[in-house]
């Protein structure tokens, strides 16, 4: 049996053509934006993983890490820890340190 359809060639106006034209520079812009995102996320992740802040890293090396890139936030919480005092910081460590094993663990 033979098909009776005919192939056709649709030809758009040139409003359509426009519409055309901007739906296909929007999806290009789309993907090079996608593509630049990813870059970054892979540039970051390695970036992590060189300074030691890898997901497989033990704590102490990522704290030293830490300690490195933010030399400032560590000041301002070993002062807190030095006006609150000893006793009152191991008290809330006993506090923070379960919820905090149990946020890295999942």
């Amino acid at each position: 049996m033979t098909s009776s359809v005919t192939s056709r060639t649709l030809v758009a106006t040139a409003e359509q053509q426009q519409v055309l034209d901007r739906i296909a520079a929007q999806r290009l812009r789309l993907r090079e934006r996608s593509a630049r995102r990813a870059e970054a996320v892979a540039a970051s992740r390695e970036a992590r993983q060189v300074a030691g802040l890898g997901p497989d890293a033990p704590l102490v090396s990522r704290l030293v890490v830490f300690a490195r890139l933010h030399p400032i936030a560590v000041a301002v919480t070993a002062a807190a820890a030095v006006v609150v005092g000893p006793m009152r910081v191991v008290r809330w460590a006993g506090v923070v340190m379960p919820m905090l094993l149990r946020l890295r663990s999942r």
